[in-house]
């Protein structure tokens, strides 16, 4: 049987996928900076013997055709990219570039799709069908590599009926994989704000407008204007992350800067709350004496899993692993640019389980120590095979 070929090739190999990725690790670059990761991803292509172009700069697509190669045609992506993060981790493979990390696990994602098209090409003889490999670049910032893929024709030559992509969980035990069709991560638009006023002496707040008790009050007042204006029931997030401004006890500042993230899952509600943003900051500072700017970068767009290529997907995956290893995936307020795909194909986009809290592997995405039970990637190589393999709908 396929899948039993698919399983053993997984775990005959996994000792030299577990060794792709810990050179990942040890080796993260930021987004659109993949110089090298895109290098190492084309060698192991060509290794393969798998034929591939180059797309966004650092960004490769890979094909592989079974037989029939024009009667199925899905596509699979992993992203390559890296956080500025200093790893606290005491591992052999410990990142190597200062203040970089993959922190968010994108080392496991192109491992796994690199181990899966090594599996998918010494089998083309026994599925049917293309499977187009997207390693994308820039995830992890805007506008979103998967915006520039799509831009230079990623979805064209030969077009996918569908896209799948996996994500690492570390709240989901090893082994395991979680699906949700519909509506599964928000959308994402950074926000910038610039308050500005002829700045002035502490003991003297009456000759200026002061710029931190300003800035002060646009937060909170943020905060209010999106939870007394959205619908309860679909939930959003205003968060601001960073407030830069004055260097001294006594002097108010004549600028201070505010940065921060809106999360909604809500596209009608997304743009009308940024109308609201703006309304609210430039009237707060103008009646508080002062001049603002506001500038709302627009992000990523909602992910939306097709029903029938999820459950299509979530089936497979049980027959794959059984029924018990299959779960839901919650909803979250993080964002993926994997929802640029899916406005334009049907996708499915899904969880990969690396958590193990007898081994310490607890830590979340995004922090110093995130680390995974390295016994995932033969689950994640192997689920990647199986549905680059067979997933139709």
């Amino acid at each position: 049987m396929l899948k039993e070929k698919i399983k053993a090739l997984a775990s005959d190999y996994n000792a030299s996928f577990i060794a792709i990725r810990h050179h990942l690790h040890a080796h993260p670059e930021l987004s659109y900076q993949e110089f090298q990761t895109s290098l190492f991803v084309k060698q192991k292509l060509t290794e393969f013997g798998i034929p591939f172009k180059v797309l966004a700069v650092t960004g490769v697509v890979g094909l592989i055709e079974g037989k029939n190669p024009e009667s199925r045609i899905i596509a699979l992506r992993a992203d390559m990219d890296a956080l500025p993060i200093k790893e606290e981790n005491e591992v052999s493979y410990t990142s190597l570039n200062a203040g970089v990390m993959h922190a968010c696990g994108h080392d496991v994602h192109t491992t796994c799709l690199l181990g899966a098209a090594k599996i998918l090409n010494e089998l083309k003889d026994e599925w049917e069908g293309t499977v187009k490999l997207i390693f994308q670049p820039g995830e992890e910032r805007n506008p979103g590599g998967a915006s520039i893929m799509i831009a230079e024709g990623v979805l064209e030559n030969p077009k996918p009926f569908g896209i799948a992509a996996l994500h690492v969980n570390p709240a989901l035990e090893t082994g395991n994989l979680s699906f949700r069709s519909g509506r599964v991560m928000a959308s994402a638009d950074e926000i910038y704000i610039t308050i500005k006023s002829k700045g002035g002496h502490a003991a003297a707040p009456h000759l200026t407008a002061d710029t931190i008790l300003i800035a002060s009050s646009i937060i909170v007042n943020l905060q209010q204007i999106i939870s007394r204006n959205n619908n309860p029931f679909s939930p959003s997030v205003l968060s601001i992350c960073s407030f830069q401004g004055g260097n001294t006890t006594n002097v108010i500042p004549s600028e201070v800067k505010l940065m921060g993230t809106f999360r909604a899952m809500d596209e009608t509600w997304r743009f009308k709350a940024h109308e609201l943003i703006k309304q609210e900051v430039l009237g707060i500072a103008t009646a508080m004496g002062a001049e603002a700017t506001i500038h709302i970068d627009v992000g990523y767009p909602t992910v939306d899993n097709d029903e029938s290529l999820t459950n299509a997907a979530k089936a497979l995956a049980s027959v794959y692993l059984g029924a018990s290893f299959v779960s839901e995936t919650e909803m979250r307020m993080g964002a993926e640019d994997f929802g640029y795909y899916t406005q334009r194909i049907p996708g499915c986009f899904f969880r990969l389980g690396v958590r193990n809290e007898e081994m310490g592997i607890i830590h979340n995405v995004h922090t110093p120590k995130f680390n995974i039970d390295e016994n995932a990637i033969a689950t994640g190589v192997g689920i990647m095979a199986w549905l680059g393999a067979t997933l139709n709908f």
